[in-house]
């Protein structure tokens, strides 16, 4: 084989790579939604905090983002009261 993809392996790579893909976005919009929702925003701005906050996305995508290895921790003595 030479290390080339031959036949109908080839096929099944060029359809499983963009499902593979497709997955990996929906789950990280569908935890930033989650993040967004309980922070109370319309926009989804917490794609890191997704990532890092789910067991198997951090692992893989641990090197994807710069300098993202310490999420931002806010004391609740630092926050706005809520009236």
């Amino acid at each position: 084989m030479n290390g080339k993809v031959k036949g109908k392996a080839k096929s099944r790579f060029n359809i499983g790579l963009p499902g593979i893909m497709e997955y990996l976005a929906v789950k990280i919009l569908k935890l930033a939604g989650y993040a967004a929702r309980d922070n109370k925003t319309r926009i989804l701005r917490h794609l890191q905090l997704a990532i890092r906050n789910d067991e198997e996305l951090n692992k893989l995508l641990s090197d994807v983002i710069a300098q993202g290895g310490v999420l931002s921790n806010i004391q609740t003595v630092l926050l706005p009261k809520k009236a």
